[in-house]
């Protein structure tokens, strides 16, 4: 089926924000300041596109590792310890005596959601990546995926243009974060990325373009291959001024909540093991797709075999 099937995939590190995640969902209604609903459907699982993101590659048979800090409550919490028992490397994070794991509470309703969080220990997070445990991770890797806002400027730009020097490929999703969009200096930072993945309302707002597919093809003039992310409608990419654009599966929605970065997982997987541009926005369909059946984006995890499988209905 792909032209990567017969070479394993090559080592992925996934850098960025841990939350601990706790979802309510099937609410029967938003609440209103004051007012409370409650609902018997709740889970707590590892949230942030650290945890997506990696979890959906490992489990499709990347070799992963991930660099975050977190804290040491998170040694004994089942949503940290699900990142550990699914193979993924943990040898490269840090465990925070001072402070707690970051924690996110969200509200899930009609396949959209709202969220709390608190993260004071995620200031100043980059610079993990100076430390000699990091470091080790990073020279192990074909791809390092960035799942965080690219802020403070100076010291991604320098640990940017170092890694790409030592030939490591890049990626990154940096969410929703119009401090940088404003900035002029995040588009020429962004011509060292194989691929940036935002999505569409991301795209159109750090381009100013009212179409995804104009806001794509600006975006293009700056990194090699942006992939914007449409949600029930699929995905989109453009290279060498090349546009394409593909559907997703049909699926009940239960839980949006870190859709985006189990798409990322899916596509990057594809990606490092050779497989054509097409198939890995089909990859990252499926999995992005896969992910709001139920509470949390690594809910429903493929196998390699039902991936392809279901790459071929799209």
């Amino acid at each position: 089926m792909t032209r990567g099937d017969a070479h394993p995939p090559q080592r992925l590190v996934v850098f960025g924000e841990f939350f601990l995640d706790l979802v309510f969902y099937d609410l029967p209604r938003v609440p209103a300041m004051g007012e409370e609903v409650k609902t018997a459907q709740f889970a707590m699982f590892p949230g942030g596109g650290v945890a997506t993101t990696a979890l959906v590659a490992a489990g499709l048979g990347t070799p992963t590792a991930v660099i975050t800090r977190v804290g040491q409550d998170a040694r004994t919490n089942p949503a940290w310890q699900k990142l550990v028992h699914s193979g993924i490397s943990t040898d490269g994070c840090v465990f925070d005596k001072r402070l707690a794991t970051a924690l996110t509470v969200c509200a899930s309703y009609k396949g959209d959601r709202m969220m709390i969080t608190h993260e004071a220990i995620n200031k100043n997070l980059v610079r993990l990546l100076a430390m000699a445990a990091a470091q080790k991770q990073l020279q192990k890797a074909k791809l390092l995926h960035l799942a965080c806002a690219l802020l403070p400027f100076s010291a991604w730009a320098k640990i940017i243009e170092q890694w790409k020097r030592r030939g490591l490929a890049l990626s990154a999703d940096i969410g929703w974060n119009p401090q940088l969009w404003e900035s002029p200096r995040l588009f020429p930072m962004l011509k060292h990325f194989a691929f940036v993945f935002p999505n569409e309302q991301e795209a159109r707002a750090m381009t100013g373009e009212k179409s995804v597919e104009k806001a794509a093809r600006a975006l293009s003039r700056w990194t090699r291959t942006p992939v914007v992310k449409l949600g029930k409608d699929g995905s989109l990419a453009v290279r060498d001024g090349k546009l394409m654009r593909l559907k997703s599966l049909r699926v009940r929605a239960v839980d949006a909540t870190g859709a985006g970065d189990a798409f990322n997982g899916g596509f990057l997987h594809a990606h490092l093991s050779g497989w054509p541009l097409e198939q890995c926005l089909q990859a990252g369909n499926v999995c992005g797709a896969l992910a709001i059946t139920g509470p949390g984006g690594s809910c429903a995890i493929p196998s390699l075999r039902k991936l392809k499988e279901l790459m071929r209905k799209l």
